[in-house]
């Protein structure tokens, strides 16, 4: 809100309040949904690192929204893919919905501890709505209630965060069609009758009809983390219209602002040029994984995708490309290999690092609004260090050692989250190994007519969630 830092106060240390917004769900998860994935992890990483307790808010649009939400024109989005699919709507938001999960898990972000849904807490967004009319900041028209923009700024500053001033708006706003009900063209919708031939909509004091989009989060933050909270976050994008008018909304509603800290992180961007579904210039986290789409020249792992995000400030933009990713790629090897290193090192009787300077540096770049790429230029340092010390050019004595290993520890894989995806792609090769010797033994035991045994391997599998499937071509397993 000051567009400046400010010193991190929670409002009832040791607690924090987080929300975050969260996607819409009509389609699968592409790369700029990972920014604010991983970019907000690494804060709930590190404030849980500093003995905070976070109670983290990230909600799943699955309320159909108009495609154009100003004009109060179109089909709603998720309503277009569930006829594109030929399924429920429902259906299309739980069938997105699996798949953002499974991608944030390959990412290895933390699940929030709450993940409302917009369609869960309609009865709650009306109360609002109805508080909001109480104040008399909004009105009804046809069944449909507006925010009353021009109302609201009389009394408080609606734009100060995105800094657009409301005269500026008046003047270069035209009017749309179907906007002929609104007061003003800026105000925005609470509520809207549905037409007809809209499915997801709800009974109302005012009309059959569905919620603004910018509703459900003024609502669902304030619900699990109090009228005021410490921390929203969020894509840059979403600062005007969407956050901008939840702070009219809450302040309207209750008399002051919901929000104490306000983060942004910016966009991914594709030749300059935000990445965006409604664009069509994204690409898919499972085509990243993959390497299946033109753009690509290879697959990437998903920690190559989550350095890649990290190695950039979350306030710069970051611009897709795939000498980008070869790149960050190698960093994360690199550091990798330095973890391997760093256990098989011999110690010697002195030490040429000063580890508690490096970790002294390390916090002071995360403590600089949340500075990974400082702090990741920190561990390459100590990445020199390393490789020195194998070339016998640098020293290190045990206290040393365990401390660099603690460190690293502690910034690579619990702060920043970088886990080891060799060491899991060896476990399932090892379980793999271990269950053909498990049929091969199985199956012995059926050709000696050792029935008893066969079932009994069958079993004890079936006890653990592994499953035997008999096939002509021979057995699969499945968990």
């Amino acid at each position: 809100m000051t567009k400046k830092k400010e010193l991190f106060i929670p409002l009832h240390a040791p607690f924090v309040g987080l929300y975050l917004c969260g996607p819409t769900a009509y389609s699968n998860a592409h790369l700029g949904h990972a920014r604010p994935a991983v970019t907000f992890d690494l804060l709930t990483r590190y404030l849980l690192h500093l003995g905070y307790k976070v109670r983290s808010v990230r909600n799943i649009t699955d309320v159909g929204h108009l495609e154009d939400e100003n004009a109060g024109e179109g089909e709603d989005r998720i309503t277009k893919k569930a006829h594109q699919e030929q399924l429920e709507p429902m259906e299309i938001v739980e069938k997105y919905m699996n798949t953002y999960h499974k991608n944030l898990e390959q990412l290895n972000t933390l699940p929030p501890s709450i993940e409302p849904r917009a369609s869960g807490h309609i009865i709650e967004q009306q109360e609002l709505i109805k508080e909001i009319l109480d104040k008399g900041y909004a009105y009804i028209v046809n069944g449909s209630v507006y925010f009353d923009v021009l109302k609201y700024n009389e009394k408080y500053k609606y734009g100060k965060l995105s800094g657009r001033v409301l005269e500026d708006l008046q003047s270069n706003t035209r009017v749309l069609d179907g906007q002929e009900e609104k007061k003003n063209p800026f105000d925005f919708a609470l509520w809207k009758k549905a037409s007809p031939e809209h499915i997801m909509k709800w009974p109302s004091p005012w009309s059959i009809g569905f919620p603004g989009w910018h509703l459900e989060c003024s609502t669902m933050s304030t619900k699990y983390l109090g009228d005021v909270f410490d921390i929203h976050g969020g894509g840059m994008d979403l600062m005007f219209p969407h956050h901008e008018c939840e702070i009219a909304q809450s302040t309207a509603a209750h008399g002051k602002e919901s929000v104490r800290y306000w983060m942004h992180n910016n966009m991914i961007t594709i030749n300059g040029q935000k990445m965006a579904r409604s664009l069509g210039n994204f690409i898919t986290l499972d085509d990243l994984f993959s390497g299946k789409n033109k753009l690509l020249t290879q697959a990437y792992s998903p920690m190559t995708i989550r350095f890649f995000i990290l190695q950039a400030h979350y306030r710069s933009t970051v611009d897709f490309s795939n000498e980008a990713l070869q790149a960050a790629e190698k960093g994360l090897q690199k550091l990798t290999r330095a973890i391997e290193t760093l256990n098989r090192l011999k110690p010697s009787e002195v030490s040429t690092i000063d580890v508690p300077k490096l970790k002294e540096k390390c916090y002071a770049a995360l403590d600089d609004d949340l500075n990974s790429p400082i702090l990741l230029s920190h561990l390459f340092d100590a990445v020199k260090f390393i490789n020195s010390v194998v070339d016998g050019s640098e020293k290190i004595n045990s206290s040393s050692l365990e401390a660099l290993k603690a460190l690293f520890n502690t910034f690579i894989l619990d702060i920043l989250g970088l886990k080891n995806e060799a060491a899991g792609t060896n476990d399932e090769k090892l379980t793999g190994d271990l269950m053909k010797i498990i049929i091969q033994l199985r199956q012995d035991a059926k050709n000696n007519k050792d029935f008893p045994t066969s079932d009994k391997i069958r079993n004890e599998l079936n006890k653990i969630g592994i499953t035997l499937k008999d096939r002509k071509d021979g057995v699969d397993w499945e968990k």
